[in-house]
C-alpha cells in the first residue's frame, strides 16, 4: 500500500480535516497519479453532509482531477510517467452492461464506481477522491489533458471533469450547433460552463440569472442575451422560442416558468440535484406542445475525452479562483452563500507541504 493524505469528513457535522490514508499499488493496468489540482464541486458538499443519504465516513471528495502520472503498471498501454492525466467522476464500472457498452458507464446497469463515497472493488473499502495527493485509477478511466492546454491552463482544466462534462454531454446528445436557441438557468459553476460550450458549438445562448450583476460575466462567457429571472414580464417575452434549455439550479424551483419557453418539441434538461423535489409541472405544459423535461448524468470515458478535446481547441477552461486546501471549509461556507466565480480549485501542493 501507499501512504497519502487528503482532508476527510468524519461526520455530516464536523469541519474536513486532514487524514492519513493508503491507496493500493498500481496493478497492471493501473494508473498512480500525483495530484496537481482538484475542483470542488457542489456534490462534494451534498455528500459530506449526507443530503443525499448516501455517505460512507470518512469521506475525502474530489472528482475532478488533474496531476502527473508518476507510476503506471506493467500492462499499460496508453500513459506514460510524465504525462497529465485527469479523473472525473468515475473509477470504474462494470464494463459489460449495454450502457457500457455504448461507452456510457455513467448510466452503468449494474456496478458503478464514483471516484469517492463508493466501494472499491480492489480493495473492498470506500473509494477515496481527489482532496488528496495521488491516487490510483485504471487506465481505462483515466483521462488525457490535451497538449493544447498549457500549464497555467490545467487548473482551470480540472473544473471540465465535472462541471464540463456535466453540461456537454446533453448539449452534445440534443445536437446543439448553428442557430440552436438555447437557454441556460443559473450563472454557477455549471451554468458558466454551460455559456461556453453552446457558445463554441454556435448556438443563440440566453442566460436566465436573479443577479444582475452577472450580466457583465455572462456577456464575457458568450451569452447572447442576458434575462432576469425574477421580473415575469422578461419571461414572457420568450413563450416558444427556445430548442434547448439547460437548467442548472440545484434547489427546488417552479419548474413552469420555464417549460413554457420552449418551442414545439423542445427540451429541458436537469443538471442540478436539488436535496428536496421541485413542484410538479403543469401537464398542459408538455402536452400541447410535445415539450420534454429530461435529465443529464456526467458523461461516459469516451465523451468526456471528446470534450476535454473539444475545449483545447477551442480554449474553454473554467473561470476560478484557486485555494490552498486549509481553506475548504471555508470555501463550502462560500458556495453555500453562491460567493464563488466560479469554481473553487485546491491548489494539492498546499496539501503536500502540511
Amino acid at each position: 500500500m501507499i501512504k497519502s493524505k487528503g482532508y476527510a469528513a468524519d461526520n455530516a457535522t464536523k469541519p474536513l480535516a486532514l487524514m492519513n490514508f493508503e491507496r493500493r499499488e498500481p496493478g497492471p493496468h493501473d494508473v498512480q497519479i500525483d495530484i496537481i489540482y482538484c475542483g470542488v464541486c457542489h456534490s462534494d458538499i451534498h455528500t459530506v453532509k449526507n443530503e443525499w443519504q448516501n455517505a460512507m465516513y470518512p469521506v475525502i471528495p474530489g472528482h475532478e482531477i488533474v496531476g502527473r502520472v508518476s507510476k503506471i503498471g506493467n500492462e499499460v498501454k496508453t500513459f506514460k510517467i510524465g504525462d497529465i492525466a485527469a479523473v472525473g467522476c468515475m473509477v470504474d464500472s462494470c464494463r459489460s452492461c449495454s450502457s457500457c457498452k455504448d461507452h456510457l458507464e455513467q448510466y452503468c446497469e449494474k456496478e458503478i464506481i464514483f471516484t469517492y463515497n463508493s466501494i472499491d472493488k480492489h480493495t473492498g473499502k470506500s473509494t477515496y477522491g481527489g482532496y488528496s495527493t495521488l491516487i490510483v485509477v485504471d487506465e481505462k478511466f483515466v483521462l488525457h489533458v490535451p497538449k493544447e492546454f498549457k500549464e497555467k491552463d490545467l487548473a482551470g482544466v480540472a473544473p471540465l471533469l465535472c462541471a464540463g462534462i456535466t453540461t456537454y454531454s446533453p448539449l452534445r446528445h440534443w445536437k446543439v450547433g448553428k442557430g440552436t436557441k438555447v437557454g441556460v438557468v443559473g450563472l454557477g459553476g455549471l451554468g458558466h460552463m454551460a455559456i461556453k460550450i453552446a457558445h463554441a458549438m454556435g448556438a443563440h445562448v440566453v442566460l436566465f440569472t436573479s443577479s444582475p450583476d452577472k450580466i457583465p460575466d455572462a456577456k464575457r462567457f458568450g451569452a447572447n442575451e442576458v434575462i432576469i429571472s425574477k421580473k415575469p414580464e422578461e419571461l414572457k417575452k420568450y413563450i416558444n422560442y427556445f430548442d434547448f434549455i439547460i437548467n442548472t439550479v440545484s434547489v427546488s424551483h417552479n419548474l413552469d416558468a420555464y417549460l413554457e419557453l420552449l418551442n414545439r418539441d423542445g427540451t429541458m434538461c436537469l443538471l442540478g440535484a436539488p436535496p428536496h423535489p421541485h413542484p410538479s409541472p403543469n401537464i398542459n405544459n408538455f402536452i400541447f406542445k410535445r415539450r420534454a423535461l429530461a435529465g443529464s448524468l456526467i458523461g461516459g470515458i469516451k465523451e468526456t475525452q471528446e470534450m476535454l478535446d473539444f475545449c483545447a481547441k477551442h480554449q474553454i477552461v473554467s473561470d476560478i479562483e484557486m485555494i490552498p486546501i486549509q481553506k475548504i471549509n471555508e470555501a463550502y461556507e462560500r458556495m453555500l452563500k453562491s460567493d464563488v466565480k466560479y469554481r473553487f480549485v485546491i491548489d494539492i501542493a498546499s496539501l503536500k507541504t502540511t
